[in-house]
């Protein structure tokens, strides 16, 4: 009997993605700012875009590390720009590496931004019941509060709806469909 999964996992690498990360809660700082580049640059684009990127993405950020990405200069800002593996939009590759210096920030004032992101969702994933995809928000009052504090703080690329989407990516929410195989393993439930 064919795994049912959730519908926008289509591709070969979405249903890999699906399968094995999306909505595993993540709780690693370096994970959890690969994904806020990574829904950021996914704004006004599918996600199979930034998915199709993903490692020429990992090559070219020096593996998502905030450090190393906080320090770029205009000669890596060009180097990116002509990066075809990725999505060379000046206003993203800006916004990451200013993102990069306020995560390290975060990282600072709260020992970690696990910690800082998590509080959000009161520490735990929010599990959901939608039975059709359709019933799946764009954003929640969890999202506009996470966006608004990270612009407060200067972040780019963090309106509510990226929030949202970043927090099903890393686990703080369970939006897989209840028919979904991966519902219930991710929900607790046997």
């Amino acid at each position: 009997m064919p795994k049912i999964r959730c519908g926008w996992a289509g591709s070969e690498l979405a249903i890999h993605y699906h399968d094995e990360e999306w909505g595993v809660p993540v709780h690693n700082d370096r994970t959890l700012f690969e994904f806020l580049i990574l829904e950021g640059a996914q704004a006004g684009l599918s996600w199979n875009t930034i998915l199709n990127k993903r490692a020429n993405y990992r090559a070219a950020f020096d593996g998502f590390d905030p450090h190393v990405v906080a320090g770029y200069d205009r000669k890596k800002v060009q180097q990116l720009l002509r990066n075809e593996g990725i999505v060379r939009n000046r206003l993203k590759i800006a916004s990451a590496i200013e993102n990069a210096k306020l995560f390290l920030c975060v990282q600072h004032e709260f020992g970690s931004v696990d910690r800082y992101l998590w509080q959000f969702v009161d520490g735990r994933p929010r599990v959901n019941s939608w039975k059709n995809l359709g019933q799946v928000p764009a954003r929640t009052a969890e999202s506009d509060a996470m966006s608004k504090d990270l612009k407060r703080r200067g972040f780019n690329f963090v309106g509510s709806t990226i929030c949202y989407a970043f927090m099903q990516a890393v686990g703080m929410v369970n939006d897989h469909i209840v028919s979904c195989f991966r519902y219930r393993a991710l929900a607790g439930k046997k």
